[in-house]
């Protein structure tokens, strides 16, 4: 059970993470005897140390909001990676992607494995899924007719839909959305990063519908 690393200080020099587990073994069906024997260098947060894989997946399936993120994957995007990782983050529902199946994974730093993915082969596949469970399908674009998402209302169940780098949203997912926000920005550039747009949307949702401060 081996993952990416995360730097940090720790005691004992430059290793990360927590080492062997001193003392008694617990007995919670949580705890992964092989990290509790090897110690435990995975990116997680201290609560979430020598659990296994499906206690923390099963803990965090608890706690999930209702926001969900989508993607559209015509180019192989390296993005989505980022974008899995930041949905992780803010405890999204799930991350769909949409179009081509495969994607870098590289930039998802292993959190794809705590986070829920689902694939759509078309934005007509995704469109049905929101219909079915009563999200509603918010655009993230910087086209006409969008609303600055510093002042827009989004609704609490919804998918938060975002193209690819460069081309953005394709038709279909525009005209399928039922609102479209956009992203204020005061430079040269046209558009952001879309890794980053992903990141501020979702976390305008944060601000929005999410009970800061509790455990």
């Amino acid at each position: 059970m081996t993952e990416d690393l995360q730097a940090g200080p720790t005691d004992w020099g430059t290793t990360v993470g927590v080492g062997p587990w001193e003392g008694p073994w617990p007995e919670d069906p949580r705890y992964d005897p092989q990290l509790l024997a090897e110690g435990d260098r995975r990116n997680v947060v201290d609560s979430y140390r020598y659990w296994t894989v499906e206690a923390i997946v099963a803990d965090l399936d608890a706690r999930r909001h209702p926001f969900h993120v989508a993607i559209e994957n015509f180019g192989h995007d390296s993005n989505i990676g980022t974008v899995v990782r930041t949905a992780n983050a803010f405890l999204a529902a799930e991350v769909h992607v949409v179009g081509r199946r495969r994607w870098n994974r590289r930039g998802a730093m292993v959190t794809d494995r705590y986070q829920h993915l689902r694939h759509h082969a078309d934005v007509g596949g995704l469109l049905e899924f929101a219909t079915e469970q009563r999200l509603t399908v918010v655009a993230v674009d910087n086209g006409p007719g969008a609303v600055p998402i510093e002042t827009a209302d989004l609704p609490e169940r919804c998918v938060l839909l975002f193209g690819q780098e460069g081309p953005g949203l394709t038709e279909q997912a525009r005209e399928g959305a039922a609102m479209t926000v956009s992203i204020a920005q005061f430079g040269s550039t046209r558009s952001i990063n879309a890794g980053v747009a992903a990141g501020i949307a979702m976390h305008a949702w944060i601000r929005a519908h999410a009970a800061i401060g509790e455990p």
